[in-house]
């Protein structure tokens, strides 16, 4: 008689752990954003047609979920742009980041030909 080992559970396991990281992973790398609060503005669209670009508090970059140097900003969103030509974009600034950072991050959307860029804040 010969035991076999049964790694059907294993790989139900490995399966669902592999769902959970799919699913927890973009909203740690864009996570916790201090935004400055403002008593105006208009809800944003959360579509797929908005794309997100968020300046953390320690100077780091990430498109969507792809992190990038300050000096690659420029480079990845002309690429970006000639994959969707059509999106707008979304910045999110954290309120302790020197106002220069946001400003060169947004210079570098509008100059790869992005014409609806906006800043995120919070309403407060």
């Amino acid at each position: 008689m010969q035991a076999e080992i049964n790694v059907t559970p294993l790989v139900d396991v490995c399966l669902v752990l592999l769902i959970i990281f799919m699913v927890t992973l973009p909203a740690m790398v864009n996570g916790p954003v201090d935004l400055p609060k403002t008593q105006t503005g208009e809800p944003v669209d959360d579509a797929k047609s908005t794309m997100m670009v968020t300046v953390k508090d320690d100077g780091s970059v990430y498109i969507e979920t792809l992190a990038v140097r300050g000096e690659q900003v420029a480079t990845e969103m002309r690429r970006l742009h000639e994959l969707y030509p059509k999106r707008s974009i979304s910045v999110r600034g954290d309120k302790k980041v020197p106002y220069g950072s946001v400003v060169d991050v947004l210079d570098a959307c509008r100059a790869a030909g992005y014409d609806n860029v906006g800043l995120i804040s919070q309403r407060g």
